[in-house]
């Protein structure tokens, strides 16, 4: 059970196991992109691909959905990414229950979004767990936990691809242990428990008053979607990479100062933020360069104004 590009590689990694995977269970086609379109999720294509059936509900709570799945008569319920909460009921049905593949270092970052987070929090260091799943959001014992460095200019993109790749070795360790009796799962620590509930567009908006440093980090974690953004002239500026310099400017927050061979500089709440790569709406994305070539925006410009 899995939807997004996160979860391909721990498919990829059941498949090539040996195990039969009775079915892909994923997240509907939703529409996306700048013409809505209606595209199957990347679970979907690779499930396709290998010829597994593949099951997109609406609502896991259903009965019906939840018959279709005793159907398959799973041995275990490997999860990643899913998107939804899974009630008791399809908790309950596999014999050797559901694992999930959670992208951080439990009890660190339980929820959602908990790679945005991690980089959002300054983390030096996530990783990945398996752990049996619970009622209780990502509360469950766990199996095996891989730890990694998070880069000093990694987005949560680039995050999330070299999680998936950690989450495929790590659960076809798990379950191999589960084969031979020899795994053996360990309570979550009481202490640590932080949360990292879903994110929403408006949380990329860019507070100028922040520090260049809180900055840099929030348009990491919102890279390469719902991206961080301000406005300039009216109109929204995605901005894709940034990077902080501690440069006092002593110009009020959001004025840009100056732009030269690094980019677009911007005076914060402390330091300067220079936005390397941006895209203002209706146009596609560019390097700082670019867009100022096409774009001018003298010193003094105030991003963020109403």
């Amino acid at each position: 059970m899995g939807t997004p590009a996160f979860a391909c590689p721990i498919l990829e990694a059941l498949v090539r196991s040996g195990d039969p995977v009775v079915a892909a269970v994923c997240q509907p086609d939703r529409p996306r992109g700048r013409g809505m379109a209606v595209v199957p999720p990347e679970v979907k294509r690779v499930a396709l691909a290998h010829g597994i059936p593949v099951l997109q509900p609406e609502r896991v709570r259903d009965p019906e959905v939840q018959r279709d799945l005793a159907a398959l008569q799973p041995d275990l319920i490997v999860v990643a990414a899913y998107g939804k909460i899974l009630p008791r009921a399809i908790l309950d049905l596999p014999p050797r229950g559901c694992i999930n593949v959670h992208a951080s270092l439990l009890p660190r970052h339980r929820g959602a979004a908990p790679i945005q987070w991690a980089i959002l929090a300054g983390d030096r260091e996530t990783g990945v767990t398996i752990m049996g799943m619970v009622e209780e959001m990502d509360a469950g014992d766990m199996y095996l936990q891989r730890a990694t460095p998070i880069g000093a200019d990694e987005t949560a993109g680039e995050l999330a691809a070299r999680l998936a790749w950690l989450g495929a070795e790590a659960i076809g360790t798990a379950i191999a242990a589960m084969k031979t009796g020899t795994a053996r799962p360990a309570p979550q620590p009481a202490a640590g428990v932080t949360y990292a509930p879903r994110i929403e567009r408006e949380q990329g908006r860019i507070d100028w008053g922040r520090t260049a440093d809180d900055l840099a980090r929030l348009v990491r974690a919102f890279a390469p979607a719902p991206s961080a953004f301000t406005t300039v002239g009216g109109r929204t500026l995605k901005v894709h990479r940034a990077a902080a310099d501690e440069t006092a400017t002593g110009a009020a927050p959001g004025t840009v100062v100056g732009t030269d061979g690094r980019g677009i500089v911007v005076a914060t709440g402390s330091g300067r933020l220079v936005l390397h790569e941006v895209q203002i709406e209706g146009r596609r994305r560019m390097s700082a360069a670019e867009f100022v070539a096409g774009h001018p925006i003298p010193a003094g410009t105030c991003l963020g104004a109403a």
